[in-house]
């Protein structure tokens, strides 16, 4: 530790610290611009200007290193002339629309310059103007004149992005902000440069000119688009969300947010959205009152149950359900007699049910994997699933974590990938099998010894090993591997409530059906809790088919959508924006949150809907008042942290057979996750977004004598579609790449498994 004197305070900090870093630890403010904790030291705003003891002349505080004894002045009268000094030259150029610019109110230029700005201007000439830019539908760069070229959405870009899409051209005043690679900026984490900008160059393109900071309330709340639990404030106005920006934590998202978290509130209001109950009668659809609609669902539940008996009911959710409607869903299903009940929609292999030992989870902590040494990360289109986690994970290997990949696709992850081995999805087990026993036998090249060499290992299972046919063997070979390294291994969760799923019991028991045998051996009777079943489920053919042929399907949605084929119940309840609830992260951690904005319409929330079902099917603990008091029961003697285990027992691990004919490789694009995500408008313009391409290696278009651009028909199960082809050679051969949970491809069968490609 090395002891200073800022503005006479004696303060210890650390070595290799610098002036403006000592200064924030102490409380002591120094203005800044180009400076933030999180980006590279750049010192081109030159704001932080202090005065050092026997220094010649006013030093930057972000890039002045601290010594032993040294003396800072960062408000004597040398220091404030030069800041003042700064500040005029800033304001020079800068234009005065600070009436009509969105980021009035919260502007570090505004804020700074009532301190260390002059009443007026000594200069008279015209000020400089620069061109606006359209960098994409998420990011309005529409008054770039305001740019005091700071460089930190450059510096993001790099750093945490990982891929310069910014960068700075031209010198002097004529210097400025360019796109740098193409004419939009595509990357998952764009929107934190709009909270970089210190100035309103860089604001958010669907919130432009909707709101004053001054006149939104502000709420926390969790995300409920990823696993990572990340904290978000959502500024609401006339009961109206109007953005959504991050709350810092350190253990979880930083200070960063994805898109996805921060735009896909703009699919809450759409034309689609449910307001009131509907049924189905005589095959057309009516608006009733709520009493009617959940009398009509009971009774339909309760003719199933008496006659067909209970085991023809089933129940299933999506992840993004709170762990008070999945925990009040299984009751009811298990009040009427009922254990088929599930949430893992995307899955297609069970076999670990009844061999897991406890609930699946990361592993460790979000915060240890910056301090892992050896990551190995199998199955995961991470960059794209799980942004926020990838950026922690870019940032520790700039630190020495060294990082291998085994997966089906071979995207860029935009950081070094020290060992990779890309194989066919029926030779996953193989490939993770052959690095286990390298690891037993202490070989010492390749991923085994890199894992080897290692102190602090994790071997993390991604969303395409969860939904893996052989989910349960990678699951093995992935605990036999932490054992030999004694490192730790677990699940990157696919959803909000991946953990919160079992900790609710929404799986089901010993007599119960899993999601794929209810859809292989279709009831009689479902209750679907947020299921778009086109777009969520591991088989969207065999999904829809079971659907459509049971006798009575109760759909809880804040949508209309597809259920108007096969439901006969549409009960509007509310997205997490407009409810109360709890999700359990990856990590195992227990968010509670409350609702914003008002249910819109006749909307209610699920537990309501849920619990009132419950009452009038005359069942027993159905008595709740408010949404903590069904967590307070869900959780009731729950000890969450000594529930988490990855342990798997009694799975035997055995090569597959290679399949013949073309395997499907599915990945689930990023704006396609969830109902509310898939209704965002500015998401749904992204390049992200882009209606699917058929992916294949070029020998493989070869053969059936296409070329790149053209269209192929692509045939699986009972279904097929017409989409454009594209060549990418870092596919296996013998695969195809076609996302799933796309309305383009929801005529598709299984997200893994055999599918033809034919020339259209």
């Amino acid at each position: 530790m090395i002891n200073i004197e800022i503005d006479g305070k004696h303060i210890e900090t650390e070595n290799g610290s610098t002036v403006i870093e000592a200064a924030h630890k102490a409380g002591i403010a120094i203005p800044h611009f180009c400076y933030h904790k999180k980006l590279s030291i750049a010192a081109n705003c030159r704001m932080c200007l202090v005065q050092v003891e026997k220094a010649p002349k006013p030093l930057p505080a972000c890039a002045t290193p601290v010594t032993e004894g040294m003396k800072v002045f960062t408000h004597s009268d040398q220091a404030v002339k030069a800041q003042k000094g700064v500040m005029e030259f800033l304001l020079i150029n800068h234009p005065l629309d600070c009436p009509i610019c969105d980021q009035g109110g919260e502007c570090m230029l505004q804020d700074i310059s009532v301190g260390y700005g002059a009443g007026h201007s000594r200069y008279q000439e015209e000020k400089r103007m620069v061109l606006s830019k359209d960098i994409g539908p998420l990011v309005s760069a529409e008054e770039m004149s305001r740019c005091i070229n700071c460089t930190r959405c450059v510096r993001f870009g790099q750093e945490i992005g990982g891929k310069m899409e910014l960068g700075q051209a031209f010198r002097t005043e004529h210097a400025e902000i360019v796109s740098f690679l193409s004419s939009t900026v595509d990357s998952e984490l764009s929107g934190n440069m709009i909270d970089l900008c210190p100035v309103g160059a860089l604001t958010s393109k669907p919130f432009r000119y909707k709101a004053r900071s001054w006149e939104l309330s502000r709420r926390r709340s969790i995300s409920a688009h990823d696993s990572l639990g990340s904290n978000l404030a959502v500024h609401t106005k006339n009961n109206q969300v109007l953005r959504v920006l991050p709350i810092e934590n350190e253990a979880i998202n930083e200070c960063w947010l994805s898109d996805k978290d921060r735009f896909a509130y703009e699919g809450l209001n759409t034309s689609d959205r449910l307001t009131k109950p509907m049924i189905k009668q005589d095959g057309k659809w009516q608006e009733v009152e709520w009493q009617v609609a959940l009398e009509y669902a009971a009774n339909g539940l309760r003719h199933i149950a008496n006659g067909a008996g209970a085991e023809q009911v089933g129940g299933l959710a999506t992840g993004g359900s709170t762990l008070e409607e999945m925990y009040l869903l299984q009751k009811l299903m298990r009040g009427m007699g009922s254990d088929n009940v599930d949430f893992r929609l995307r899955q297609s292999d069970f076999s670990a049910d009844g061999k897991q030992q406890g609930t699946p989870w990361l592993g460790l902590s979000v915060a240890d994997i910056s301090r892992a040494d050896r990551l190995l990360i199998v199955g995961s289109f991470l960059r794209k699933d799980h942004p926020v986690l990838a950026a922690r994970i870019r940032q520790a290997v700039k630190k020495g974590l060294n990082v291998s990949l085994i997966h089906s696709a071979d995207d860029d992850q935009l950081m070094h990938i020290a060992h990779k081995t890309i194989v066919a999805p029926d030779a996953l087990v193989n490939t993770l099998s052959q690095v286990a026993q390298a690891v037993d036998a202490k070989q010492s090249d390749g991923i085994a010894g890199s894992l080897l060499s290692g102190e602090r290992v994790a071997v993390l299972l991604g969303n395409f090993a969860q939904q893996h046919p052989q989910a349960s063997q990678l699951q093995t070979l992935a605990q036999q591997i932490a054992v030999s390294t004694k490192g730790k291994f677990g699940f990157i969760g696919d959803a909000a409530n991946s953990v919160g799923g079992y900790i609710a019991q929404a799986t089901p028991g010993a007599k119960g059906m899993n999601a794929a045998s209810m859809m292989a051996s279709p009831r009689k009777a479902y209750v679907l809790l947020n299921v778009e079943a086109e777009l969520d489920c591991a088989n969207p053919q065999q999904a829809m088919a079971a659907l459509q042929s049971a006798d009575t399907v109760i759909v809880l949605s804040a949508y209309k959508n597809k259920a108007l084929d096969y439901a006969d119940v549409l009960l509007p309840i509310a997205p997490f924006t407009e409810t109360s609830g709890t999700f359990i992260s990856t990590e195992g951690r227990v968010q509670s949150f409350k609702g914003v904005v008002k249910p819109l319409g006749e909307a209610r929330p699920a537990w309501k809907v849920l619990r009132v079902l419950g009452n009038l099917l005359k069942l027993d603990g159905f008595d709740f008042d408010t949404s903590e008091s069904v967590r307070d029961e869900a959780l009731e003697g729950v000890d969450v942290s000594a529930k988490l285990s990855n342990a798997i027992t009694g799975v035997e691990v055995k090569a597959e057979v290679s399949a013949a004919g073309m395997q499907r490789v599915s990945d689930v694009p990023i704006y396609a996750t969830d109902a509310v995500v898939r209704r965002s408008v500015p998401l749904q313009a992204t390049a992200d977004a882009a209606i699917p391409k058929v992916w294949m290696h070029s020998e493989e278009l070869n053969n059936i004598g296409v070329k790149s651009g053209m269209n192929v028909k692509v045939n699986q199960g009972s279904g097929s579609v017409k989409l454009a082809c594209c060549a990418d050679d870092k596919l296996p051969k013998g695969v195809v790449r076609i996302a799933a949970g796309h309305p383009a491809t929801s005529a598709l069968g299984a997200m893994f498994g055999t599918i033809t490609v034919e020339r259209a």
